[in-house]
């Protein structure tokens, strides 16, 4: 049985290989590496939006509490939802370019050149 992978080269790759690299140590690390950003990342993302509800639904007097005009903590804690997001995406992309990435795609050149 063989898979196809499609990118810059279509190349037949079988079912073997692809345990076989599952298996190795190299790729062992890749998934290390990558729980060892996604799940602390996660962690904070999560703590942080569920303090954001938690504050919105049982602290009314300080999220409606006035910055300046009428801007209040609840908009601004609000708006850095979406910060935090952009931020997290940000690490990730810079993490993943410098420690993933190269690793995976010495994994996929030895699996797909080793189908040649």
């Amino acid at each position: 049985m063989s898979h196809s992978l499609e990118g810059d080269r279509r190349t037949s790759v079988s079912a073997s290989a692809y345990t076989e690299v599952d298996r190795s140590e190299r790729f062992q690390e890749l998934k290390r590496r990558h729980r060892s950003i996604v799940f602390p990342l996660t962690a904070i993302f999560l703590a942080w939006y569920f303090l954001y509800v938690l504050l919105a639904d049982y602290a009314h007097d300080f999220m409606s509490h006035k910055l300046w005009g009428n801007i209040t903590v609840g908009l601004v804690m609000g708006l850095l939802q979406f910060v935090s997001t952009f931020a997290i995406a940000a690490i990730y992309v810079s993490y993943a370019n410098k420690n993933l990435d190269p690793l995976a795609a010495e994994l996929r050149d030895e699996l797909e050149g080793g189908a040649r």
